[in-house]
C-alpha cells in the first residue's frame, strides 16, 4: 500500500497511542522498574474452579493443584528514564490480582487469572505482558517508619486490603505480620504463564493467539514477613467471578517490599 503522505514522518512510540513525535504514548519501551509493598493471603479452593481458568495448552498443577493467591500491591513504576517518578500520576498505581498455578509440558508455572488496576498505563502494560486487566479501586494500608498513623512494619502490625470494581466490593483481607520469612508464599512463586489473544476484526475467532512466558529480570527483596490472616471474604458480584473461587482453607498470609525490573518474555505456543 503506498503512503499517502509520502515523506511523513513514521509514527513513533513503543505502544498505544503512536503519534509523529511519541510523546502521547502511554508506555516507554522496556525495561520497566517497579518499587512496591505486597500484600498476600494464599488459600485452597476447589481444583476444579481453577481448572475452569486454565485454557488450551494448560492443565493443573500436579501439587497442590487448588491453591490460590489474592495479591495486593502499592507500586511506584517508571522508564529508564525515571521521569515517570517526578510525574507521580504516570508512575504510581495499585492493583490487585488473583495467582493460580499450572502446568504446561511438564513444568510448573503460576498464572494470572483475574487482575485490577487503577490506572490506565498500567492497563495497557497488561495487554502486552498477557494480564487480565481491568479497572478497579483497590487499598492497602500503608506502612512508615513513623508509626503514629501506620503500623508497625515488624511483629504485630495488622495491615488490611480492600478491592472493589463497578461499584461493588469484590474481596477484603486483614493480616497481622508473625515473624521475618524467607518466603513470600509458593503460589507466585514460578515464571507465569499467560495468553496474548487479539479477536478477529471480522468476529471469526480470533487473529492471534500465543502462550508467552515472562518474569522478573531481576529483583531486589526487603522485608518479608509471614502473617496470620485474620480475615478474608470474597464477594458476589454481577460482573465479576472472584467468588467462584471459595475459600476453602487458609494457607497463609505475608508481606513484603520488592523491587523488580521487567524486560520482555518468551513464546512458549502458538494457536
Amino acid at each position: 500500500m503506498t503512503d499517502p503522505t509520502p515523506g511523513a514522518r513514521a509514527p513513533q512510540g513503543f505502544f498505544y497511542p503512536r503519534t509523529a513525535t511519541g510523546r502521547a504514548g502511554l508506555l516507554p519501551p522496556p525495561p520497566w522498574y517497579y518499587s512496591g509493598d505486597l500484600l498476600t493471603v494464599e488459600y485452597r479452593t476447589d481444583p476444579d474452579a481453577v481448572a475452569a481458568l486454565l485454557p488450551a495448552p494448560l492443565s493443573l498443577a500436579d501439587e497442590d493443584p487448588g491453591a490460590v493467591a489474592l495479591i495486593w500491591a502499592d507500586w511506584q513504576s517508571c522508564g529508564a528514564s525515571r521521569e515517570e517518578l517526578l510525574d507521580p500520576v504516570r508512575s504510581q498505581y495499585k492493583e490487585a490480582f488473583v495467582v493460580v498455578r499450572c502446568s504446561f509440558e511438564g513444568r510448573t508455572f503460576s498464572r494470572c487469572a483475574y487482575i485490577w488496576v487503577d490506572k490506565d498505563f498500567a492497563m495497557l502494560r497488561g495487554i502486552h505482558q498477557g494480564y487480565p486487566k481491568k479497572l478497579g479501586s483497590i487499598q492497602m494500608t500503608r506502612s512508615h517508619p513513623m508509626t503514629e498513623g501506620a503500623p508497625v512494619l515488624g511483629p504485630g502490625g495488622r495491615f488490611g486490603a480492600t478491592l472493589a470494581a463497578a461499584d461493588r466490593r469484590l474481596a477484603q483481607a486483614v493480616i497481622t505480620l508473625r515473624e521475618p520469612s524467607d518466603s513470600n508464599g509458593f503460589v507466585n512463586g514460578h515464571p507465569m504463564a499467560h495468553h496474548r489473544w487479539l479477536p478477529s476484526i471480522d468476529g471469526a475467532g480470533d487473529a492471534f493467539v500465543e502462550l508467552i512466558s515472562s518474569g522478573g529480570k531481576s529483583a531486589s527483596i526487603g522485608a518479608t514477613f509471614r502473617a496470620d490472616v485474620d480475615e478474608l471474604t470474597l464477594f458476589e458480584s454481577p460482573w465479576e467471578e472472584l467468588a467462584d473461587l471459595p475459600v476453602r482453607e487458609i494457607i497463609g498470609g505475608y508481606y513484603r517490599q520488592i523491587g523488580v525490573v521487567w524486560d520482555g518474555g518468551t513464546t512458549l505456543w502458538r494457536g
